[in-house]
């Protein structure tokens, strides 16, 4: 893949935003990174296990939208712009399996709301990031009102969305924004190490744990509850789990196959 998106296959794969210096979100960076989900959803369980996504150059993540074009969002075309923002994001944050955000330099505006869709955010020390949108008198529109709430609380989103304050990565790992904070240039090699563990285990157990947990806070915790029992079943009928016992028994790795 060409473009400001580029796409690299595997068991972990890398998506990566490629628009430096700033990895802006044009809407031709929409355009390709919604046709890159789309191939990763197609994925089979077997394929690719993990993704990490990550943006080009050492200045940004990405900084979201270029301000330069706010005039032209009003209106009709902003309609579409937003919806497409919206569903590229959403694609994004229901990838089937686990997404690991790898932030160096600045995530500010939409570019933090992409990590936000992501189950792991990994930044280097250099790393800063923010919602400033309020500093320019509009508000986000790529989930981070919905989302950064579930991550860090109710109280603590509304400051970081109210005052649009920029903050450093040992912030963000202190308030559970990020997970891990990593020397400067080593976000990928540790997201991609991460996204290599989830690999090694069972590709369906890890898919099922996923969209469970993204459920959670969407059900009553019985139905939630009924939900597990319901994909035990369903895994326990894999030969994966067979190859999960068989393996601890005998004191060996496992070899899994998403089957």
């Amino acid at each position: 893949m060409t473009g400001q998106v580029s796409l690299e296959l595997g068991l972990v794969a890398e998506l990566a935003l490629d628009n430096p210096p700033l990895n802006l979100v044009t809407d031709a960076l929409l355009a390709e990174l919604d046709a890159a989900l789309a191939t990763l959803e197609a994925a089979a369980p077997a394929d690719v296990r993990a993704v990490v996504l990550t943006g080009r150059g050492e200045r940004a993540f990405s900084v979201g939208s270029d301000v330069k074009a706010f005039e032209s969002h009003r209106g009709p075309s902003g309609r579409a712009r937003f919806e497409l923002e919206a569903r590229v994001a959403q694609r994004l944050a229901g990838l089937p399996m686990p997404t690991i955000a790898a932030i160096e330099g600045s995530a500010l505006g939409g570019g933090l709301e992409l990590a936000l869709c992501c189950d792991i955010r990994i930044a280097s020390v250099r790393a800063t990031l923010g919602l400033p949108e309020v500093r320019l008198a509009v508000t986000p529109s790529t989930g981070a009102t919905q989302r950064l709430p579930r991550i860090v609380g109710i109280a603590r989103a509304k400051e970081l969305l109210l005052t649009g304050r920029v903050i450093d990565a040992e912030e963000g790992r202190r308030i559970g924004l990020v997970h891990e904070v990593v020397a400067a240039g080593e976000a990928v090699a540790r997201a991609r190490a991460i996204g290599e563990e989830i690999a090694q285990r069972g590709p369906l157990a890890v898919r099922a744990v996923k969209a469970l947990v993204d459920e959670a806070l969407e059900r009553p915790l019985a139905a939630g509850h009924a939900a597990e029992v319901e994909t035990s079943i369903r895994i326990f009928a894999t030969d994966d789990l067979l190859e999960g016992a068989r393996s601890f028994i005998e004191k060996r790795e496992p070899q899994y196959h998403g089957r």
